[in-house]
């Protein structure tokens, strides 16, 4: 059976991890670890490879949606809820039962144009997208394949 694509949205603090530093990775992929939300690391476990990932600069100025990715790799722990020197270390986590996972994300593509929240808000098309709801901070999140090719085409992206 073939795996129908999906698409994704994830969010990292660019002083933390921007789209430009997955340009520059090793390979232009990295792990996405640290994530500390049962709904977000659920939606992780439900990424398959192939997906698409809309990459969202949070804590911004403005905040926007930048770039894209794929998923490379799937779901598997978390190393850093073992590391005791870690931010994102958890004691009641163990190796024979891990709570968090972390998935492997690719660079596609840095967009010509950053779609600013307050762009995506504006666009009717997209008034349902998860981002623009009301309360919504999970750092990895669904997105329509409707949604996902408005974005896409309103950033200007040549892989859409």
């Amino acid at each position: 059976m073939t795996h129908r694509r999906r698409y994704w949205l994830v969010k990292s603090e660019p002083d933390t991890f921007s789209i430009d530093d997955l340009a520059r990775a090793p390979r232009q992929a990295t792990c996405w670890d640290g994530v500390r939300n049962y709904q977000a690391r659920n939606f992780m476990r439900e990424m398959a490879v192939g997906d698409r990932v809309l990459f969202y600069h949070s804590n911004a100025d403005p905040p926007a949606v930048v770039g894209s990715a794929e998923v490379v790799k799937t779901a598997y722990p978390d190393d850093t809820q073992f590391d005791k020197r870690s931010n994102h270390y958890d004691a009641t986590s163990t190796r024979d039962d891990p709570r968090w996972d972390m998935i492997d994300l690719k660079y596609r593509e840095k967009f010509p144009t950053s779609l600013p929240l307050d762009r995506l808000r504006q666009e009717p098309r997209l008034k349902g997208m998860v981002l623009l709801r009301k309360g919504s901070r999970l750092s990895v999140q669904p997105v329509s394949e409707a949604e996902w090719r408005v974005v896409t085409q309103l950033a200007g992206s040549g892989k859409g």
